[in-house]
């Protein structure tokens, strides 16, 4: 593994994206290698780090002299498709935190990890981390119990539920032997019938400047658990994004999860 690791970030002018530049401006052994931007982007051709107009500068293309590192991306499902293609072409290893994408480009995910490195996580909190191995545990143990997720963000957030928070249900399906597509109640509006046996519901809040909450409710007669995460400070999953882009470098092919990352940063 090289002494310094090029980072390639993609959506490097997203609220995530600008949280890494400034990261990574002081992470040892991370050299930002390119800030990739869409071509229309306002800030495409121009300098990352505005006191140094010979420094890097945002583009919506990579040059033929980055090659090796890895691709830090949090962009969008509408841009996740050319960043993983780009991330194949380059052998660059593949960290995304981009939500919203549907089954087709989980599958190409997978079939990525055949040529290189690949990590997805729909958090990168090191305490939502801890939470799901919570979660999974809880609803292992509490078969019977009913099983609710509500999770609030900012009111600029596209997609809802959050990717955390479908996370977090796929786990309490898994750990009770469910299929979660069958058993996941997205919305309720309206007359509907009484809340069906196993069902995983959720609910989504949108306001202000939230950067994170979650919580996970198992409850039954009498009594409830609520396990909860709440994040305040967005440079938190920046941090994590790091760490994990620093451990994948020196992984080969293949599909990694976030929760080893936080098992053993330093393996």
């Amino acid at each position: 593994m090289p002494a310094s690791i090029p980072v390639v970030v993609h959506g490097a002018s997203g609220r995530m994206g600008q949280q890494l530049l400034r990261m990574l401006a002081h992470s040892p052994g991370l050299q930002l290698a390119a800030a990739l931007v869409r071509s229309e982007s306002a800030v495409c051709g121009a300098c990352v780090d505005p006191l140094r107009p010979d420094g890097l500068r945002y583009t919506s293309a990579l040059t033929a002299a980055v090659a090796g590192g890895v691709m830090v991306d949090f962009s969008s499902a509408a841009a996740f498709d050319a960043a993983l293609a780009l991330a194949r072409e380059r052998g660059l290893g593949f960290v995304s935190g981009t939500t919203g994408l549907d089954a087709r480009q989980r599958q190409a995910l997978q079939q990525a990890s055949g040529e290189i490195a690949v990590l997805w996580s729909a958090n990168f909190s090191i305490g939502i981390a801890v939470l799901t191995r919570l979660v999974r545990e809880a609803a292992r143990t509490l078969q019977g119990w009913d099983c609710e997720i509500i999770e609030a963000h900012h009111g600029r957030k596209l997609d809802a539920p959050s990717g955390t928070a479908l996370a977090l249900g796929r786990a309490v399906a898994a750990a009770r032997g469910q299929d979660f597509d069958t058993v996941a109640a997205i919305a309720r509006s309206g007359s509907q019938a009484p809340r069906q046996a196993g069902q995983i519901g959720f609910a989504a809040l949108r306001a202000g400047d939230i950067v994170g909450e979650h919580e996970v409710w198992l409850a039954t007669a009498g009594e409830r658990l609520e396990l909860v995460h709440r994040a305040s400070d967005r440079s938190l999953f920046a941090r994590g994004a790091l760490t994990a882009a620093r451990w994948l470098a020196a992984r080969p092919a293949g599909c990694y999860d976030f929760g080893a990352v936080v098992a053993d940063p330093g393996a």
